[in-house]
């Protein structure tokens, strides 16, 4: 079929890329004129190669954009970003909390935000009779339909019937090919409703009893078992089509508390490497695969990495470790890049309001920005626009996050 899709920037845009967007640019438009010249060849890019993580069942367009976009890719979403106003490029990197079908539409058809989050207290409603992909598709993007659906204590849809035992609970009980399979027909049931990524699994390590912040949500204290059945589990949601974000990054299961309720230190970043860290060195995909993994960091003090009283999901340094790998021993990741709730955990909410941590949140290097309620979307907005027009966050940071917003969902 003919190819289509040119890319037009304005050399004052390039030359406000970064580097590493520009070499990708070039690349793409040097494919493009070779594709035009064969004639829209649609093999694979050499070198890229699937993996024994790729879904193998229904996919959606979250779970099946690749991790490291394509250069005929990277050219479409150039070109579709360069037709973004700023306002939504902005709105795209938003995920907000809805209370309903009403709420939700409103959000998505009017401020054109990246995603929904889906809590316990959402009505039931918003899931009957296709609603959910009826609201997705109502915006001028695809959309992110996000829950935190992990099972045990942590699971919003048991009383639709989609529930599984607690992380802990599956270690303990089932090898990992049986969680696969368990995670799939969770997956499955998801995908039934319109949901597309579940901020899930939990891939702390933690040895804390069963009813504390982290407890039984972690599948171990012993790092190598929360890899294997970390993996077991996301790959079971990718094989249903959903996509999988790994949390607490960069480790939350020896925090000094609960973020939810106030401050929490971890141990030294010395320690998190040959500990909560270790999982991460294997879950996370290197530039050519497997298909869309989210990260989501969590509101975490690191001594050694993130200052005496930053938390990690406001600060560029976590950010930057988690992006390039370096620090800890990881591959550089390119996916996308979630923040914890900044609106509802004191660690967070009782230091900055939301247009602030927000703000700080994209301006660190998080791609997605998550809170439980859609009343500040407007007032966030016009707090970031006003931080892009003053230079405190630049356009490149901001298009950087939109493009692998827009591979994740699918928008180009």
């Amino acid at each position: 079929m003919p190819c289509s899709g040119a890319v037009v920037v304005t050399r004052a845009r390039l030359l406000g890329m970064s580097w590493d967007r520009r070499r990708r640019l070039r690349t793409a438009a040097l494919c493009l004129v070779a594709i035009a010249a064969t004639a829209c060849s649609p093999t694979q890019p050499a070198g890229v190669e699937s993996t024994s993580a790729a879904p193998t069942g229904t996919t959606s367009s979250a779970a099946s954009s690749t991790a490291a976009a394509s250069p005929v890719a990277s050219a479409r979403c150039a070109s579709t970003i360069a037709g973004m106003s700023l306002r939504d490029k902005l709105a795209s990197l938003l995920v907000v909390g809805v209370t309903g079908p009403s709420d939700a539409l409103r959000v998505v058809r009017d401020q054109h935000v990246g995603g929904i989050f889906l809590q316990s207290s959402t009505d039931p409603s918003i899931y009957a009779d296709g609603r959910l992909r009826s609201i997705a598709r109502s915006g001028p993007r695809p959309v992110l339909v996000t829950i935190d659906q992990e099972g045990g204590r942590v699971s919003r849809l048991a009383d639709l019937g989609i529930d599984s035992p607690s992380a802990r609970d599956l270690a303990r009980t089932s090898t990992p090919a049986e969680v696969r399979a368990i995670a799939r027909r969770t997956g499955e049931g998801m995908r039934r409703l319109g949901i597309t990524v579940d901020l899930a699994p939990d891939a702390d390590v933690s040895d804390q009893p069963d009813d504390t912040v982290i407890g039984d949500r972690s599948f171990s204290d012993d790092p190598a078992t929360v890899a294997r059945y970390a993996a077991a589990f996301a790959n079971g949601l990718r094989d249903a089509g959903i996509m999988p974000v790994f949390k607490h990054f960069p480790g939350h299961g020896h925090g000094s508390g609960d973020s939810h309720t106030g401050t929490v230190r971890t141990p030294p970043l010395s320690q998190l490497r040959t500990d909560d860290l270790v999982p991460y060195r294997t879950l996370l995909p290197g530039p050519a695969g497997p298909p869309a993994t989210g990260v989501m960091v969590g509101h975490l003090i690191v001594p050694g990495l993130t200052g005496d009283e930053l938390p990690a999901s406001i600060s560029p340094a976590a950010m930057r470790m988690l992006r390039t790998g370096v620090g800890y021993g990881g591959r550089p990741f390119d996916g996308p890049i979630f923040t914890d709730d900044l609106s509802g955990m004191a660690a967070i909410s009782a230091r900055y309001g939301i247009v602030e941590a927000v703000t700080r949140a994209i301006e660190a290097g998080a791609d997605l920005a998550l809170w439980l309620t859609t009343s500040a979307v407007p007032s966030v907005l016009d707090g970031l626009t006003t931080a892009v027009r003053s230079g405190r966050i630049t356009t490149t940071r901001v298009d950087d996050s939109v493009e692998r917003v827009l591979r994740t969902t699918g928008g180009c």
